[in-house]
């Protein structure tokens, strides 16, 4: 059942049916003009079609259509100068260094700038070798601006009659890994589990979630025509995800001594209890994730009822002398948990009035980031300060040395394919680029054969064109989903479209297979050599961001505590920063371990930092939420402990950056508080241990820091 759900999300997925339809868009053009008997010109549209389906990323429609449109433009100046550099080796040689590092400089305004300057790159790189007349080069440029154009029309034209269908296909993926991280807490409570090992798979799946909530704010927060509809759809989409939200803040906040509950109580079979229901919730979950990507109905399939009155009747059995706080505690979660997936379920309901209301589209435009796009935000990164300047820098010298190459010591005919591997490859951070650089070679070498093997034993042309097809399916379905499968479908569909136009197969696969090899030497080189960029230079910064965002998150706690109320917008707003920080700095920490062993630093410090720090977000998230709808005086002792708590958190930031002052001004004991208040006990021992958690953050901080 798990395998045949995985088939299904991939079968209604966002990747799935992006990629039949870049498929189609970039071969309907050959197609129709290789029919008309003008093969060159179909394929010179399908260019310009391929080139503006880069800049075709996830997100809100009117960030498409700005994406797509510059594209044009910027691919059909990039026809028009190497139409007429190429045929000067001197010129298309300063070309090329001009335009890899100015459009590798467009990463300054963000990602979906940055596939338009890869798109431009390009370009130019599949038309470098093509010499044609001066007085043909504005007409064939414009024929790849006519592809560009026909993409972006059809695309956006199939956006405005299935308005809803990739903000739905988003949601439904963010449910299904948000149920993945539910599964892996489920493991925490079983016996035989590694909880160290759990710890670090929970750490990458969070990062997972985090990424797949930005793709669904982007679709959402930043389309004003969904967030303006009263439709029952567009509604449900926004609050819904909401509600996702929060069930992943509420796993988050569940946080126990796992070891110590599963040790106590191993001869009571509750601890497996726990994690069955767990996993049926998350099955539940996985589910509703389905029918909303598939847009399809759904009913429940689990009585969480059921088994948590069982759970409880073993609960309330237990001998008097086990302290069962804890249990009870899980019970009071799980209750919680199963009735926000309850909410979800209310997308499947005719009536959504118990819903709620939207936010305001300004309240819901704070969730998310806004690219400036200015020339001043160029200016300012022309620096070597600037990641991104260095890292132009570096592809612009290493095209021009794999231009070189490509000139003065190879004679192959497409002896671009080292400089189109060149800019695929080389990445800001040695990290990303070491990664690409295996999956080329061993998508190459794998699809080299594939396609080879094609060749040799399928002789109908018919077949061998739906052959192309299928994998040029494959290719545009896995371009942002797995790279080393994009590159397996790749190559045989290079091998098997040569072959069309009369080209040996065997010599082109050889010719791709060298020239992939010294492409990717090259680019290896420079990550390591020049301007190098280590992921391990940046983890102190995502370290100060994770530690500003607990200090902040523990303010709120600190707020309640004072008598007062706090803003469900600016908590959220709050919990969101700390999610995004916990995830890059763990995705991060996960880069850093393939960069070599003497630039690494501090990284088991800085592991056992993460989960420390996911750790205390959790004990503040649930004291938190236990807090914010009660009315009641609390004790000075809890204040205490905070602002003591909050002294070595500050502390230890501060170890990180000299830059911050800690707030010296803390919250006045006297407001609200009165020595009579009784304390509750469980509540005090969550704030020692709070403190006992900072206390251990301000050590590993000290030891970094030394």
């Amino acid at each position: 059942m798990a395998q045949s759900q995985k088939i299904r999300y991939f079968l209604f997925s966002q990747y799935l049916a992006d990629g039949i339809r870049i498929t189609l868009e970039i071969i309907i053009p050959a197609v129709v003009f290789s029919y008309l008997g003008h093969l060159d010109i179909g394929i010179t549209l399908s260019l310009g079609a391929l080139c503006v389906s880069i800049a075709d990323g996830p997100g809100p429609v009117i960030h498409k259509r700005n994406g797509m449109l510059y594209c044009n433009i910027f691919i059909f100046i990039s026809a028009v100068l190497t139409g007429l550099c190429n045929g000067n080796i001197i010129l298309m040689g300063i070309l090329i260094l001009a335009a890899s590092f100015f459009f590798t400089m467009f990463s300054v305004y963000g990602s979906r700038a940055t596939t338009v300057g890869f798109a431009t790159l390009l370009l130019m790189v599949l038309r470098m070798t093509e010499i044609i007349p001066s007085g043909k080069v504005l007409e064939e440029s414009l024929l790849i601006l006519g592809g560009g154009i026909w993409y972006m029309v059809v695309a956006l034209l199939l956006f405005r009659i299935t308005p809803y269908r990739p903000a739905q296909r988003s949601l439904g993926d963010c449910i299904h890994e948000t149920a993945k991280y539910l599964l892996i807490k489920s493991e925490l409570y079983e016996p035989h589990s590694e909880i160290d090992e759990l710890y670090s798979r929970l750490i990458k799946q969070q990062v997972t979630v985090v990424e797949k909530q930005d793709v669904v704010r982007e679709l959402l927060f930043k389309n004003r025509s969904l967030l303006k509809e009263s439709t029952r759809t567009a509604r449900l989409l926004v609050l819904t995800f909401v509600d996702v939200v929060d069930i992943f803040e509420q796993m988050m906040a569940s946080w126990y001594d796992y070891s110590s509950l599963r040790k106590k109580f191993s001869n009571t079979g509750i601890p497996e209890q726990i994690s069955f229901v767990i996993k049926n919730i998350a099955n539940e979950m996985d589910g509703i994730g389905e029918a909303i990507q598939s847009n399809n109905t759904y009913k429940r399939n689990f009585d969480l009822a059921v088994d948590l009155k069982n759970l409880k009747q073993k609960v309330d059995q237990l001998p008097d002398e086990q302290n069962t706080i804890m249990l009870k505690k899980v019970l009071v979660n799980l209750r919680s948990l199963g009735e926000k997936t309850d909410d979800i379920l209310k997308y499947f309901q005719e009536d959504i009035s118990a819903k709620g209301n939207l936010r305001s589209r300004t309240e819901y435009s704070r969730f998310v980031t806004h690219q400036k796009i200015n020339g001043a935000v160029f200016r300012n990164n022309l620096n070597f300060k600037s990641n991104i300047f260095r890292h132009s820098l570096r592809v612009m010298i290493t095209c021009g040395v794999g231009y070189a190459l490509s000139k003065l010591l190879l004679n192959g005919h497409h002896s671009y394919w080292i400089l189109m591997t060149i800019i695929i490859i080389l990445k800001p951070a040695y990290g990303l680029t070491k990664q690409k650089n295996s999956d080329r070679l061993l998508g190459t070498i794998a699809g080299g054969i594939i396609g080879l093997l094609l060749l040799y034993f399928v002789k109908d042309k018919a077949l061998l064109f739906a052959c192309i097809v299928f994998f040029m399916l494959g290719t545009y379905t896995y371009k942002t989903l797995n790279y080393i499968v994009m590159v397996i479908f790749l190559t045989p569909y290079i091998l098997i479209l040569f072959h069309f136009l009369g080209l040996g197969a065997i010599d082109v696969a050889g010719e791709r297979l060298m020239d992939t090899s010294i492409g990717s030497a090259l680019a290896f080189l420079a990550s390591y050599f020049l301007f190098p960029q280590w992921e391990s230079e940046s983890l102190q910064k995502y370290m100060v961001d994770v530690l500003k965002a607990n200090i902040k998150y523990l303010g709120k706690l600190k707020i309640i505590f004072t008598g007062s109320k706090i803003s469900t917008l600016d908590y959220k707003l709050l919990r969101k920063e700390l999610f995004v920080s916990t995830a890059n700095l763990a995705g991060a920490l996960h880069r850093t371990l393939s960069e070599p062993k003497s630039k690494q630093g501090h990284v088991k410090e800085i592991y056992e930092f993460v989960v420390l720090n996911n750790v205390l977000s959790s004990n503040i998230a649930s004291l938190t939420a236990a807090a914010y709808n009660q009315e009641k005086h609390y004790p000075k002792q809890f204040l205490i402990i905070v602002n003591n708590a909050f002294s070595l958190l500050e502390g230890g930031l501060q170890k990180l950056d000299n830059s911050y002052f800690a707030d010296i001004k803390k919250s006045s004991l006297s407001n609200s508080f009165d020595d009579t208040t009784p304390v509750n006990v469980h509540e005090k021992d969550q704030l020692d241990f709070i403190y006992k958690v900072s206390g251990d953050i301000k050590k590993i901080t000290d030891a970094i820091s030394e």
